[in-house]
């Protein structure tokens, strides 16, 4: 059975970079089981209803401005899954979740960063999804259970985001040190995440440490998609650390997996 991964995916630059991070990510490609399709969270596709993408093949989005030029030159031309979208369809219909389906949407960064570190040949189905930070925790959790037998059917579920993204306290001269508050929410939310700690989890806002620091109102929806890829391990709950390291003094490179 798949698992699911929660998968940060940091700054755009790291589509250029060649550090600890983007190994990591690259041999973590390599050394999993090869899915089927992936199902893919990410926080740079916010909605007030989930919205299932349904296309046949997707552009690139360059969300973001100001980098390299080289950046913007980078294509990700991955291709959809009309019959996973359908059965996608089937299990939010059952499960009571509203959804639309989106046919035009490409691939925002928060989704191509990722998959073409870990799949470079842009090869494996895509079915894009979006997240809601106006939802509970449990609202969000219970999106990503009602997901979880495609896991049975090798289907690898991300969800991509940041446990620890707050671009105003972002350092951009980077020393290679973490800053202590970041390291206190990480590891509050390690030691909970490891216990399956629900009841906590879903408060994190108020029990984490730092957490208005870490998580602030208005970066919620880079955290968020960690509830969606736990949802999608609800039948086995076990989560593990995969890996950890921090750029510019405070932007997590997490990488979770579930189940």
């Amino acid at each position: 059975m798949m698992p699911s991964l929660f998968v940060a995916h940091g700054s755009p630059l790291l589509a250029l970079e060649n550090n600890e991070y983007t190994k990591f990510l690259t041999q973590l490609g390599q050394t999993m089981p090869r899915p089927k399709a992936v199902v893919l969270f990410s926080a740079h596709w916010e909605s007030k209803v989930q919205k299932v993408s349904d296309v046949d093949r997707y552009n690139t989005i360059y969300d973001f401005g100001g980098f390299d030029e080289a950046l913007y030159k980078i294509q990700y031309p991955a291709h959809g899954d009309h019959q996973i979208a359908k059965e996608i369809e089937g299990l939010f219909t059952k499960s009571k979740i509203p959804f639309e389906m989106d046919t035009q949407r490409g691939l925002d960064h928060g989704a191509w960063i990722v998959l073409r570190l870990l799949y470079p040949d842009a090869e494996i189905p895509v079915i894009s999804m979006s997240v809601n930070s106006r939802l509970s925790p449990e609202e969000q959790y219970k999106i990503g259970k009602a997901l979880s037998v495609l896991r049975a059917k090798d289907i690898l579920i991300i969800a991509s985001g940041g446990t620890v993204h707050n671009l105003g306290a972002i350092k951009w001269i980077d020393n290679g040190q973490a800053d202590q508050w970041a390291l206190e929410f990480d590891n509050w939310l390690a030691y909970h995440l490891e216990k399956w700690d629900l009841p906590s989890l879903f408060k994190y806002d108020s029990l984490a440490p730092n957490a208005e620091f870490a998580v602030p109102p208005y970066g919620s929806e880079h955290f968020i998609p960690i509830f969606y890829a736990m949802g999608a391990a609800d039948d086995q709950q076990k989560a593990s650390l995969l890996h950890r390291s921090f750029r510019y003094g405070n932007l997590s490179h997490s990488v979770w997996q579930f189940g």
